[in-house]
């Protein structure tokens, strides 16, 4: 999985691996609209994952709370953080967030419930011992039931599938996969639901958003995964994309990408971006030139995604790229600081922001010659 936090240092492609034409700011006056508002005008939702960290930024907090529509932890509702016991809760991260969003006029949603990582240290070697559904069902339990009617939208199951792996059904080596077998997934969506029937339960993964054989085998992996899940009844109300792109990368097909999307609209799932950004590592040292084909990459992405009926928000992981670590450490060896998101460290909108308002307003972008 691509994040924010974890990026390939070094610059292999020159100034000319970049086109000439380069994405500008799309005609028409944004510069007092937010993304919020711009996406709310289509019916969808914009919002950004944030840390109790970043709401302790004072200039930064405020602007949070004017872009964003709905708000998700990055890292304060992972099992790590939120069970380091077990059975030994500590909510107080959460809980900050929740009330941030609360206090804000936004929507909260819930990251992530099961997944392979970020998980205490002491839960691996305690399911190995006695897998007993309360490792699974117990925890999704006490966790939904204490945010009952605050979160909206919850991440149940994280990234699941690894068709790399070799099984028949994609599913990833994991140890939920190995204490329960691949019912776990359909375990934890009814504990889900039975914790909070109104809150809306998605399946989120990467994989599926970009061209190549590999993205090919993830998206066929995935559609087949999802239909299975439905014959079976499982309650899963939406996919989460999680829209890790790279400007230099492996492209965005947008054929093949809205035809993947109309694949989940027909299995009724609604569809939403949870953890958009663009890496710009291995592109030129100039920095216009990266905003710009970050830019493109996130325009190209968006126009597609935000053209499907089923889409009803799009969340950025994060907004600025002021909180990189520690900041951008790792890439600022390599000769540069990576740049994202949609505003840079001193919270000033890039060329991916307005890309975003352009998509979300439906605009055509000017392009410089």
């Amino acid at each position: 999985m691509l994040t924010r936090r974890d990026f390939a240092g070094g610059l292999a492609l020159g100034a000319s691996a970049l086109s000439t034409r380069a994405l500008a700011q799309p005609t028409g006056d944004f510069a007092p609209q937010t993304l919020g508002a711009l996406a709310g005008r289509r019916g969808c939702l914009y919002g950004c994952a944030a840390t109790t960290f970043e709401l302790r930024d004072h200039d930064f907090a405020p602007l949070l709370a004017r872009e964003a529509k709905i708000l998700v932890p990055e890292y304060e509702m992972k099992r790590a953080v939120l069970e380091p016991r077990p059975g030994a809760y500590d909510f107080d991260g959460a809980d900050a967030l929740s009330a941030f969003a609360q206090r804000t006029g936004m929507q909260f949603r819930g990251h992530t419930l099961v997944w392979h990582k970020a998980n205490p240290p002491w839960l691996g070697a305690a399911i190995a011992a006695k897998p007993r559904d309360d490792f699974l069902v117990r925890y999704i339990h006490d966790v939904m039931s204490r945010y009952r009617g605050r979160v909206a939208s919850w991440d149940v199951v994280n990234e699941a599938l690894a068709p790399e792996h070799g099984r028949r059904d994609a599913m990833r080596e994991s140890l939920w996969l190995r204490a329960y077998g691949p019912d776990y997934i359909q375990a934890a969506f009814h504990a889900a639901r039975a914790a909070d029937p109104a809150a809306q339960l998605v399946y989120n993964d990467w994989g599926c958003e970009a061209d190549g054989p590999k993205h090919d085998l993830f998206r066929a992996a995935t559609l087949d995964f999802l239909e299975r899940m439905k014959a079976r009844g499982v309650p899963i109300d939406a996919y989460g994309m999680q829209g890790h792109l790279q400007a230099f990368g492996a492209k965005v097909d947008q054929r093949k990408l809205r035809i993947f999307l109309e694949r989940l609209d027909a299995l009724g799932l609604r569809i939403l971006v949870t953890e958009h950004d663009v890496d710009d590592s291995g592109g030129p040292t100039d920095v216009s030139l990266r905003d710009r084909a970050v830019a493109d990459a996130s325009r190209r992405f968006l126009d597609v995604v935000l053209d499907n009926r089923a889409t009803t928000a799009v969340l950025t992981w994060g907004l600025s790229d002021r909180f990189l670590d520690p900041p951008g450490l790792r890439a600022r060896l390599a000769g540069y600081s990576p740049r994202l998101l949609p505003l840079d460290s001193n919270l000033q909108r890039k060329p991916m922001w307005w890309a975003m308002a352009g998509s979300f307003s439906g605009m055509r972008p000017s392009l410089a010659n």
